[in-house]
């Protein structure tokens, strides 16, 4: 069976981390989002995917190639254009990816499953795909139920009692709300959908494709499943999404590593006097990470491979990247450190250079050339 990924887009709301980093390849425990997805379509007997691809594109297809190595076969639709011998993501939307593949040569000739590239998910995709042949659809949006003070921040998607669509509506306030189902990004279609995609234009699904189907009265619907959804559009979202898996609130992601004390794990070769530190689970450690004496890490807290948290340094509630280095006695709260970059809870950003923190939050692999603390 065939199947999409969507993975073209910039994710500027998950900046800092996609300056270098493609959405679909921020990872989770060290693994990134989108193999989470491509293990889910095999286990459902997709092994058959297109992956539209733009910004960063080289990073993905790096890691996946042709699929192989994950027991699927995948190829790659690219978006853009190259200049001076360099890529240049231009994405053409969501639909405007999918009709593009096709327009190549036919690939979608049955029905075909379309999953958005930041989300983790361990939807029955074979129940769902059912579902949507027994209704004779043309097109399915997979819909999960919120909590009605919740709408807000989704779009909502409005059934009659048949499931059919009638109207969306962009985050409303939770009193303007005609429903409390909520689209995931998780699309069913039948290869008829692309005849309604025009060439060469961008050309999105939400915006464009599902009004288009709604006006002309076509068999679309929707429908609510119990399945577990967490996204990582945005980086409240991401930092929220580290924190349940190290909760064990994601069943479908392990925390890796060993479990060397009740709720601490950890990668190889972890530096760390453990008699001399204080460390509250749920707490992840990466390998070739040293952890100076007097160190209190309170959890959830991730700490990637090949950090240096320096003597008498507090982590709480943090996720720091790999090869970061957090000075002596800095105390990290709530704090999400990627590179140069130190990013609060709400995505709100800090730039520790222009901040002059250089001494705070840095390289680990520059640690020769580091000065020692100043006053601020």
């Amino acid at each position: 069976m065939k199947a999409m990924i969507l993975a073209a887009g910039k994710g500027t709301r998950v900046r800092p981390i996609t300056f270098t980093i493609p959405k679909p390849m921020i990872p989770i425990m060290q693994k990134p989002v989108m193999e989470f997805l491509v293990d889910l379509l095999r286990q459902h007997g997709f092994d058959e995917i297109m992956v539209n691809v733009s910004h960063l594109a080289d990073e993905i297809e790096s890691y996946f190639r042709d699929g192989q190595g994950f027991g699927v076969d995948i190829a790659y639709s690219f978006e853009g254009r190259i200049e001076d011998g360099m890529l240049i993501g231009d994405a053409v939307g969501s639909a405007g990816g999918m009709k593009r593949i096709q327009d190549f040569s036919p690939f979608f000739d049955d029905t075909f499953i379309v999953l958005c590239g930041d989300a983790l998910i361990d939807l029955d995709l074979t129940a769902a795909v059912e579902w949507h042949r027994q209704k004779g659809s043309m097109a399915t949006i997979i819909m999960k139920t919120v909590d009605p003070n919740d709408v807000s921040s989704y779009g909502v998607v409005v059934t009659d009692e048949e499931g059919r669509i009638k109207s969306f509506q962009e985050k409303p306030t939770v009193d303007e709300a005609l429903s409390n189902t909520i689209n995931t990004g998780i699309y069913i279609f039948e290869p008829e959908i692309l005849d309604l995609i025009p060439s060469g234009e961008e050309f999105d699904i939400g915006g464009d494709l599902f009004p288009k189907l709604v006006s002309m009265n076509l068999p679309f619907y929707g429908v609510a499943m119990d399945f577990q959804w967490v996204d990582i559009g945005k980086v409240p979202d991401y930092w929220h999404a580290i924190r349940s898996v190290l909760k064990g609130e994601v069943k479908n992601v392990a925390i890796p590593g060993r479990e060397v004390k009740p709720g601490i794990y950890t990668g190889l070769n972890v530096d760390v006097n453990w008699d001399k530190v204080d460390i509250q689970g749920p707490v992840y450690i990466g390998g070739m990470t040293r952890i100076d004496d007097g160190v209190k890490i309170i959890g959830p807290t991730m700490i990637g491979p090949n950090c240096h948290i320096c003597k008498g340094a507090t982590v709480d509630n943090s996720v720091i990247f790999e090869y970061s280095r957090l000075g002596p006695e800095a105390n990290l709260v709530d704090k999400l450190v990627f590179g140069r970059y130190c990013v609060d809870k709400t995505g709100v950003s800090l730039d520790v250079r222009t901040a002059a923190l250089d001494w705070l939050i840095t390289d680990v692999r520059q640690d020769a050339h580091v000065p020692a603390p100043v006053m601020i």
